[in-house]
């Protein structure tokens, strides 16, 4: 089917790369395999031909990580392309791999640019391609704006151009103004303005938290974090006699008075099974995020609406 080679560091521009392939070829199988976790012998296993002669795109990240004998898997497949076979490489840059990026052009690949935007006049043009990829219009001064605040990550000024185009009026183009009132809306959130709206069973709120605690550069981790923070409170105050004053149970309690007050608000509609799924959730979501998942955000996403979902249930 082909061979493709993907060459600069922007992660954004390579994604993409590989979607659009993927999206091209929808029956085929999809195998993604990272250079620096793979052992010899996989390149190989998954560049061998299928004895069905199914449709497959094999995809190898960052090959310039590859050690010799990887590298060499590679090279004696280029000798011998499988026709039913679509393999992707993704090399970031510079002279590491080298060697291999020769043998991957002069095999015939295709080759897609993914380099870094650093350029101003280049960052204005890839915001107005997004934007008219959208099919919205929007200001000079907008897109310097944009540029201005999160014009160091491409990935981030990506989800703010589609932001914007889905939270401003379709008729309307987008100006300095909006942008400005883009900017207030994701500066505050963090892990525990995700917490407080799962808590109270807000499942919108607590979605457009966790999205503007993420874009604000708030770790997953942190946000998985204050949720079991949250809950555990949560769990040590539903244990004890509301008669009882906050001040006087913050020391057994070992939290303080406000944050039982707090709890207390909170545990409105959560009954001992509701809290026991959030939890379950919140633990899976820990998980996924070290790890486990192929795309942590969005398992962090489903948790919280279990979350939500939760509260009130018996």
């Amino acid at each position: 089917m082909g061979l493709v080679l993907i060459q600069g560091s922007e992660s954004l521009l390579a994604d993409r790369a590989i979607s659009q392939i993927v999206s091209a070829n929808p029956q085929s199988q999809v195998v993604t395999i990272l250079a620096s976790e793979i052992e010899v012998g996989v390149i190989t296993d998954n560049l061998a031909p299928s004895l069905f002669g199914d449709q497959r795109i094999v995809v190898i990240k960052e090959i310039q990580d590859l050690d010799s004998d990887c590298s060499d898997e590679i090279s004696s497949y280029l000798e011998n392309q499988d026709e039913n076979l679509t393999l992707l490489l993704w090399h970031k840059g510079g002279v590491k791999g080298k060697a291999l990026v020769d043998k991957v052009k002069k095999a015939g690949a295709k080759v897609v640019a993914a380099e870094a935007i650093k350029k101003d006049s280049d960052k204005s043009e890839f915001v107005r391609s997004e934007f008219k990829l959208l099919n919205r219009k929007i200001t000079t001064g907008a897109v310097q704006a944009l540029i201005d605040s999160l014009g160091n990550d491409l990935r981030e000024l990506s989800a703010a151009c589609s932001q914007l185009a889905s939270d401003v009026a379709l008729q309307k183009t987008i100006d300095e103004n909006d942008v400005a009132e883009y900017q207030l809306g994701r500066v505050e959130s963090t892990g525990f303005d995700v917490a407080d709206a799962a808590l109270a069973g807000n499942t919108p709120i607590a979605l457009i938290n966790l999205r503007n605690a993420l874009l604000t550069g708030t770790d997953p981790v942190l946000i998985v974090s204050a949720l079991a923070s949250s809950f555990r409170t949560l769990a040590k105050v539903s244990g004890e006699s509301r008669t009882v004053k906050s001040f006087e149970l913050a020391q057994s309690l070992a939290i303080a008075p406000w944050q039982i007050d707090k709890a207390r608000r909170q545990l409105v509609g959560w009954s001992d099974n509701a809290m026991a799924k959030a939890v379950i959730a919140i633990a899976a979501a820990d998980a996924d995020i070290k790890g486990a998942a192929a795309d942590p955000i969005y398992a962090l996403e489903r948790a919280i609406m279990t979350v939500c979902a939760a509260k009130g249930s018996r």
